[in-house]
């Protein structure tokens, strides 16, 4: 079981290196037949879907798309209090994004020059959301309903069917909820090719979004420039900052709670305390006793988790600016001071009662964030993700006159003579 370290100390630093690398070491086999799903769903379309769906899913759908009628009648067997839950959840993502709307904008001047910028929602987005053990009915409502507000014209989804050949019946509910448009019984890099390139069924989309295995970001980091993407996600990784006033046993469930994502996952405490440290590490072995998914969270803790002790506050600060992790939980007396030092994390936490998880389903903040340090130029999925924007001028005859030698000089010294006469021949 993890044991506390200094951070400043040769232990300190080597497990942090360790972390820092998690996520570097590239499967070139994988990329190698991906690109080959890829080749061959852009040559032979459907055709291509159906066998590796047989393949990896272990069998065909009867229907390959979904209808509304379809995604009602699956939903009608669920779980009415999970239905609520995710209703409740939908309510407060939408609220959250509806703030994040943009207008276009135009301005002018006096001499009858119109300068300004359109914003509008893309034509079609594809949502990839996972449907076999991993199956994420949030991830429906996180990446959808931002789609959705930025006026999106078509959002379609495609999530492998289960072992059966069935659609997962929380996923379709989700899918109602959020606004979805088509529904399409896929999975894998095969999916992510068919949105891309577009098949005989499957309509091209414009962006990819939504999470998946290797496979599926592999797909995606080789189709980016042919679609856009969301962002290339890695594993999952939470930092914890506590002080002395820290729950401990609270502390060590929201390490878990990401430990138990992946084996790869990375689950970090910085803490000034070293009693809160010590008791962490007694917490973190009595609640993994009673994990079902105590494998997992068992090898994700002890490769890749960390217990880190410093002197100050301050350095916990800068060592959360340093790793920009996924989540930052800030679990201190007064939390809300920590805030405005906190630039580099995907999504950050206040106080002891705002975990990790209920941002994941319920508060109205996105949980597709910026994974492995990206969170230094990255930021969470939102409603901006969604948009695209084209500038526009417009200059009268005389306004243009008043421009002409100083775009006719700037062109003649950057050598782009035909630049400047463009300019000349209106003169």
């Amino acid at each position: 079981m993890l044991q506390p370290i200094q951070l400043s100390g040769e232990e300190g630093r080597r497990a942090v290196e360790q972390i820092r690398r998690r996520g570097e070491e590239k499967d070139k086999q994988v990329e190698v037949r991906v690109a080959e799903i890829l080749e061959q769903v852009k040559m032979r379309g459907d055709e291509a879907v159906a066998e590796y769906t047989q393949k990896f899913d272990g069998a065909l759908p009867e229907k390959r798309e979904l209808n509304r009628q379809d995604m009602e009648q699956l939903a009608k067997g669920c779980d009415p209090e999970f239905i609520g839950a995710l209703e409740r959840a939908a309510e407060n993502i939408r609220d959250f994004h509806r703030r994040q709307e943009q207008q276009s904008w135009l301005t002018t001047r006096e001499n009858g020059v119109i300068m300004g910028q359109r914003v509008r929602g893309l034509s079609r987005v594809g949502v990839y959301v996972p449907g076999g053990t991993a199956a994420y009915p949030s991830s429906v409502l996180m990446n959808a309903i931002p789609a959705k507000i930025a006026q999106v014209g078509e959002i379609i989804m495609a999530t492998p069917p289960q072992k059966d050949g069935q659609p997962n019946p929380n996923i379709m509910a989700a899918a109602l909820i959020a606004g979805v448009d088509r529904v399409f019984l896929m999975g894998g890099a095969q999916a992510a090719a068919a949105l891309a390139y577009g098949t005989q069924t499957v309509p091209k989309v414009d962006k990819i979004v939504g999470p998946g295995n290797i496979y599926v970001a592999t797909a995606k980091k080789q189709l980016y420039g042919m679609v856009d993407i969301d962002m290339i996600a890695g594993p999952s990784e939470i930092l914890v900052l506590a002080d002395d006033s820290a729950n401990p046993v609270y502390l060590a469930a929201d390490l878990l709670s990401q430990a138990e994502h992946d084996m790869l996952a990375s689950s970090i405490l910085i803490t000034t305390s070293r009693r809160i440290a010590d008791a962490v590490t007694a917490e973190l072995e009595k609640q993994l006793a009673a994990l079902p998914r105590r494998e997992i969270a068992e090898k994700s803790i002890e490769d890749y988790g960390a217990i880190l002790v410093c002197d100050e506050m301050q350095e916990a600060v800068a060592f959360a600016n340093s790793l920009a992790p996924e989540h930052l939980e800030v679990c201190c007396e007064n939390p809300m001071e920590y805030l405005g030092k906190l630039d580099n994390a995907g999504s950050v936490f206040l106080g002891n009662y705002s975990p990790e998880p209920l941002g994941d389903y319920y508060a109205g903040a996105n949980h597709v964030l910026p994974t492995g340090g990206t969170a230094r130029f990255f930021s969470p999925l939102s409603v901006d993700s969604f948009l695209k924007k084209s500038s526009f001028i417009y200059y009268t005859k005389e306004a243009l006159q008043d421009a002409a030698q100083d775009v006719i000089t700037l062109a003649q010294t950057e050598g782009l003579d035909a630049h400047a006469n463009s300019i000349k021949v209106r003169m």
